[in-house]
């Protein structure tokens, strides 16, 4: 069990882990590695999403798992949109397969719509989270 402090720590932590992988994105995609900034895509959703569920004592064990307490404990009581639960389900996706199929590199027109809806994303994370 985390003490108040130190989930403050983690928390604000991951919220910069967020924002530090949106750059590692932006890097990549200005070297024209679109299957890894989708990759660093994913993550920065994955950070501000278990900084959340953090800051609200929900544990969550897997990818899947951050998935659904996000949908059960923001989108159900209308804290998240449906649409920004599904931006992190498709990264996930995209992710795991530029991660683990064959043949399979995404591009620049499939990538590049994603960068402004992550940063939203974190933004927004990030206010939810300093409002406790």
């Amino acid at each position: 069990m985390l003490t108040d402090g130190e989930r403050e720590a983690l928390v604000k932590y991951r919220v910069e882990k967020a924002y530090e992988t949106l750059a590692e994105a932006r890097d990549c995609a200005k070297i024209n590695h679109w299957t890894l900034a989708a990759n660093r895509l994913y993550y920065a959703t994955f950070y501000a999403s278990k900084a959340l569920l953090i800051q609200n004592g929900i544990v969550a064990k897997s990818h899947e798992g951050v998935i659904g307490m996000i949908g059960q404990s923001f989108v159900v009581p209308g804290i998240i949109t449906k649409d920004e639960a599904k931006l992190l389900a498709r990264l996930q996706n995209m992710r795991m397969t530029g991660d683990y199929d064959d043949f399979i590199e995404w591009d620049e027109e499939e990538v590049e719509p994603f960068f402004s809806k992550v940063e939203e994303y974190i933004n927004k994370i990030k206010a939810l989270v300093e409002q406790k």
